[in-house]
């Protein structure tokens, strides 16, 4: 029996004013007119005999059937893009294009990639750096480590690590006039802050620390640049594990104090549904599955 299939073409109109609620912003998105777009999503409610959105004079609303159907379109959609992107075999030869944020690139990755181009010489990385989330279709992102709580729909997410945040310093604050030896003594120095969501508030909080001003010291919008001038003796950053493993590593960097907050977002491995049938893609992961047990392994020796 043949499926009963509404107009393909007009699909993608459909989810994008779904997930918008506006004919307008849809049409931004694909390229079309708003016209084409409310053209698409009368089809398919002629098509199917229901009403998908409810239309007012400047604003639309998904009808509770229309709720549903977008939905389970999303989905549909979602899966045949990832199917796509599977079966392309010009993205199957040696460019892997990578996304990530511009701190977990600087401060993890990039110092880490020449391991990955020693064992995999055939496979070229480009990396791409960003807040935003990649799209795997329109920005040609062959796979993402992203920085959340899981749940992303329409791809595979794995679990790549946990994140926690401590204090760090460069070794000179050990000594000194006020050498760091107690949460106490951080009065004396300068704090360095950037965008994560704990903050020294929280941190001096936990650690029973009062009449430190918490918002005092020089503030980044950029993680790289404020381990940057932790490493340069600029003051005490509160880090994040991931970003300066590789500086604790080399001795660049040393935590003085032992208490670290856990965060509750974890980074993820994410990449489409059925891409590990690429080879380049396949080998990046299991390679970023290595290092971080490496790095577990060298965290709990130095421990």
């Amino acid at each position: 029996m043949p499926r009963r299939l509404p107009p393909l073409t007009a699909l993608p109109a459909f989810d994008a004013a779904a997930r918008h609620l506006s004919f307008s912003k849809a049409a931004g998105e694909l390229n079309l007119t708003h016209g084409a777009v409310s053209r698409a999503i009368r089809n398919i409610e002629d098509r199917l005999g229901i009403q998908l959105f409810d239309r007012g004079t400047r604003s639309v609303r998904l009808t509770a059937v229309g709720a549903a159907y977008a939905a389970e379109v999303g989905k549909a959609l979602d899966q045949i893009a990832a199917a796509t992107i599977a079966a392309t075999p010009d993205r199957s030869t040696r460019i892997l294009n990578v996304s990530t944020s511009d701190g977990f690139a600087g401060r993890w990755l990039v110092p880490r990639l020449h391991r990955f181009h020693r064992a995999n010489p055939d496979i070229d990385v480009r990396l791409a750096t960003s807040g935003v989330l990649a799209d795997f279709v329109s920005d040609g992102i062959d796979i993402s480590i992203r920085y959340g709580r899981g749940g992303y729909s329409g791809v595979t997410a794995e679990f790549l690590a946990d994140e926690e945040v401590f204090p760090v310093c460069s070794p000179e604050l050990l000594q000194g006039e006020h050498p760091l030896r107690q949460p106490d003594d951080l009065r004396h120095h300068k704090l360095i802050h950037d965008a994560f969501r704990i903050d020294w508030a929280t941190w001096l909080e936990q650690a029973g620390v009062e009449g430190i001003d918490p918002t005092r010291g020089v503030r980044f919008d950029s993680a790289t640049f404020a381990v940057e001038a932790a490493v340069h003796g600029e003051g005490v950053l509160l880090g994040r594990s991931a970003l300066v493993s590789a500086d604790l590593a080399a001795g660049r960097l040393v935590r003085p104090f032992d208490l670290a907050l856990k965060s509750a977002a974890s980074y993820y491995v994410v990449y489409p549904e059925g891409a590990l049938r690429q080879k380049k893609i396949r080998a990046f992961r299991d390679w970023l599955f290595a290092e971080v047990a490496a790095d577990w392994i060298d965290a709990n020796k130095s421990g």
